[in-house]
């Protein structure tokens, strides 16, 4: 125990430096924890090796800061703010999702015909484009401290666009499982436990969040009743993991998100902002660890080897985000800023195609296990390297919409 949490703090203050040095020559700090990730992973160092990895309260742990980092999303998520720009959110995302998963299943659909391998392993590939992690492009927000069209837009469409990307995987995956094999589960009850019942969760405890938050107090104060809270919101969720459910489904931060967006409607602007500068310090060592735990699966070795078809998905997936952003932008009437750049800000996603690839491999073994093979080898390698150029082409779309140190 001792042991692994020394390996864990090495690991942060690594990350921690990595992310200032690269800073230092105007690059992201996420960029340096997802490095210092790869590096001490079980792929490179080993400082996090499978032992500290497989720790249940490490895992817990990361669940528990996943459901903070959640804050960040959910507190922009201000009804009357989206009122006035919500059919334009709508409209931008649903483009630019359905557009991904299009090119990308289109893309493969072609070539797997020609190669005689299944084509509904095209619509897997592009179910699991579809999402967006919202983590690294919140992290550079807050970084680089940036406001503006693109910043608001950004927001509300990664968090539409994960619920969509879930209704659209498990609806593919599903299917195909019950097409080929006698093993298959109901799509109603997936998509409640993994959509409805952490929205459910978080409602629930934002709302006496927000009853707790709503008078002003000193900072100490604000942070501690807000991390109490927070934590009482992700021990409901574990309560349902290991007691109800008994198995782990619950997307903590997904409950971060519907935890904050409840107390933010509930609480004047000017508290919100109390509440958001006391948590500050608690949401900074969160991003570094969530983002630090995304590196460590990814195996640099992968970048070398990756073939023709991780080449395919990249291009094929930013052609998707950035066409369907940039059209849905324009239809709706978004501001040019938003139309040239929203698209590269969503072009993260390792963490959730990650996720997405590990539940469609387990469905495919059971019936087609070459076909779970070349989805788990081109979406690993994919990740590797797709995060490394988005978390840069991100910043860069700030930086090129004018919006870098904008904030308030």
């Amino acid at each position: 125990m001792i042991n692994t949490i020394f390996r864990i703090l090495i690991s942060m203050g690594a990350a921690y430096l990595l992310g200032k040095l690269l800073s230092k020559i105007k690059l992201p700090a996420i960029l340096g924890w997802l490095i210092a990730g790869m590096i001490l992973g079980p792929y490179a160092l080993n400082v996090m090796n499978d032992v500290t990895l497989n720790a249940q309260w490490y895992k817990v742990t990361i669940k528990a800061l996943e459901t903070v980092v959640g804050l960040i999303i959910g507190s922009e998520l201000i009804l009357k703010e989206l009122k006035k720009s919500g059919k334009q959110i709508i409209i931008t995302t649903l483009a630019q999702s359905f557009a991904a998963f299009a090119v990308v299943s289109i893309s493969f659909g072609i070539i797997f015909h020609f190669m005689n391998i299944p084509l509904y392993l095209a619509l897997i590939f592009g179910g699991i484009a579809l999402a967006t992690a919202p983590a690294p492009a919140l992290s550079i927000i807050q970084e680089f401290n940036t406001e503006g069209p693109v910043t608001k837009t950004l927001v509300p469409v990664a968090v539409i666009d994960d619920v969509i990307a879930i209704l659209v995987f498990f609806s593919i995956i599903t299917i195909v499982t019950a097409t080929h094999s006698d093993q298959s589960s109901s799509l109603l009850l997936s998509l409640l436990q993994l959509i409805g019942l952490p929205i459910l969760i978080g409602i629930v405890t934002g709302f006496v969040a927000g009853k707790v938050l709503k008078e002003e107090k000193s900072q100490s104060e604000t942070r501690i009743l807000t991390v109490v809270l927070i934590l009482l919101a992700a021990a409901v969720g574990f309560f349902f993991d290991f007691v109800i459910l008994d198995a782990p489904v619950v997307n903590f931060m997904l409950v971060g998100m519907a935890f904050s967006a409840t107390f933010a409607n509930m609480i004047t602007t000017e508290r919100l902002a109390q509440v958001m500068k006391a948590i500050m310090p608690v949401l900074g060592i969160a991003f570094i660890a969530v983002i630090l735990n995304l590196g460590i699966p990814l195996n640099y070795n992968l970048i070398t080897s990756a073939g023709i078809f991780t080449l395919i998905y990249i291009v094929a997936r930013a052609l998707g985000k950035y066409g369907g952003a940039y059209f849905g932008a324009k239809v709706s009437g978004l501001p040019d800023t938003v139309k040239k750049y929203l698209g590269f800000t969503l072009l993260p996603h390792s963490g959730v195609s990650l996720v997405f690839t590990g539940i469609a491999a387990t469905n495919l073994y059971l019936f087609d296990p070459k076909s779970a093979a070349l989805i788990q080898g081109t979406i690993a390698a994919a990740a590797v390297i797709n995060e490394i150029i988005a978390v840069i082409i991100a910043k860069k779309a700030f930086e090129w919409a004018g919006e870098i140190n904008k904030g308030a």
